[in-house]
């Protein structure tokens, strides 16, 4: 088959105004880059108050949006949009209703929220030309039990939500150290009851008895070496594979979507798990992943000729810079990615167009005022960016040519591809 489908993904958007009355040329750039793909995809950071209305779920990370920002998304160029991170519920149930009814209308491609967890976990699916595509989105936390969408049952009625890729923070300790841990939840009368009690409004911890413990909400876990670690709920990791299967089965191009916050202690690193649950992702049938949360640009890795997206940093980023703690200039650069995909859904090539949010400008200024949109950059610090992501990503294999302001991955031949599987499962 000779026709092609182009992909273009972009760092997560935060995005609290309508921003199409700005004209500035390297936004237009930006959103000529959007256009010129067959279907431009990014994460919706954030909830919408409309219709079915909501209170703040949040302090001070609060956010919400009017639903005139989808309208925004269209003008540019984007049609795909994840729903599922730690923002979609910030309204509460009511805040994912409207969201829904929105989008809907709308006509997005769309994924990981819905109005239980059955409708949650299915895979968003649209035809673009020829191209069948299918979206999974899921959303690992941390956050609270109740913002995740939740089936009825008997006792009490389906939560609107978030779907849910569950995944548990644990401190792993050596058996002399493990024992003493214990010792001291003995010592200290810490019960079954206490923990039930600390959990609220959550549901108590599942332990593995005598391998894991927990006092108050941490949990501490028999293995070494000694560090911190995740653990990934099975049931979860299941439920969200068989829905990547099953889109992928039904003939579509699958992209599955992870947003997290459990970041390495620097957040240029990757997680281990993450990696793991990339592949398991890739194996089950999607064509790509995709992932967000670290608020920074991450490496990108083939795996059996399909792409990981570790994180693409964000894209657009609609926070006072003097109420938070994202001061550093990685915070604000990123790159669009353009995936060639042939028409078996095999990967051709990738190409990286560097962005900063406000430009040159904005890296000067740090006010809001100047860090609305995201422009195409050049020169200096277009190398800077993709220098970054090259290096970064040979460590995984990945060779990133840059030309021309551009950085180019390239397929490798079946053989290569045959070769990573083989280092990949050894």
């Amino acid at each position: 088959m000779t026709e092609t489908f182009t992909l273009a993904l972009t760092g997560q958007s935060l995005i609290k105004y309508d921003i199409r009355t700005i004209t500035d040329p390297q936004f237009l750039a930006v959103q000529d880059i959007l256009k010129g793909a067959d279907l431009a995809f990014t994460n919706f950071e954030g909830t919408l108050l409309g219709s079915h209305g909501g209170w703040p779920l949040k302090g001070s990370f609060f956010g919400c949006s009017d639903p005139v920002v989808l309208d925004t998304f269209k003008a540019m160029g984007i049609g795909a949009l994840s729903l599922s991170n730690n923002h979609a519920f910030d309204l509460g149930p009511p805040g994912i209703l409207t969201t829904l009814e929105e989008v809907e209308k709308r006509g997005f491609l769309y994924a990981g929220i819905g109005r239980d967890q059955d409708e949650a976990s299915l895979p968003g699916q649209v035809r673009v030309g020829r191209t069948r595509v299918g979206l999974v989105a899921m959303d690992g936390g941390p956050g609270p039990d109740f913002m995740y969408a939740a089936d009825a049952d008997q006792q009490r009625p389906s939560r609107p939500g978030v779907n849910r890729l569950k995944v548990s923070q644990v401190i792993d300790l050596d058996d002399t150290t493990f024992a003493q841990i214990k010792k001291i939840r003995d010592i200290v009368g810490y019960t079954a009851i206490d923990l039930a009690n600390d959990s609220q409004p959550d549901d108590p911890l599942r332990l593995i008895d005598g391998a894991e413990i927990a006092i108050a909400r941490a949990v501490f876990r028999r293995g070494t070496p000694p560090g911190r670690n995740v653990k990934v709920d099975p049931l979860d990791l299941q439920r969200n594979l068989a829905a990547i299967a099953e889109a992928a089965d039904d003939g579509n191009l699958v992209i599955a979507y992870l947003h997290h916050h459990h970041w390495a202690s620097d957040w240029h690193q990757l997680p281990d798990w993450v990696s793991g649950i990339a592949r398991q992702c890739i194996d089950a049938g999607a064509s790509l992943f995709v992932s967000h949360g670290a608020p920074v640009l991450q490496p990108i890795e083939i795996y059996k000729g399909r792409p990981i997206f570790y994180s693409l940093g964000n894209f657009i980023f609609h926070v006072r810079s003097e109420k938070s703690t994202w001061t550093g200039p990685e915070v604000w650069e990123s790159v669009v990615a353009t995936c060639r995909f042939d028409g078996d859904n095999r990967l051709d090539a990738i190409e990286l167009h560097p962005v900063v949010i406000g430009g040159e400008a904005g890296l000067a200024n740090p006010a809001l005022e100047h860090r609305l949109v995201p422009h195409r950059v050049t020169g200096a610090t277009a190398a800077r960016i993709l220098g970054r992501v090259r290096d970064r990503s040979a460590g995984l294999g990945t060779n990133v040519e840059i030309v021309d302001d551009l950085g180019i991955i390239r397929a490798a031949s079946p053989s290569q591809q045959a070769r990573t599987a083989m280092r990949a499962h050894a």
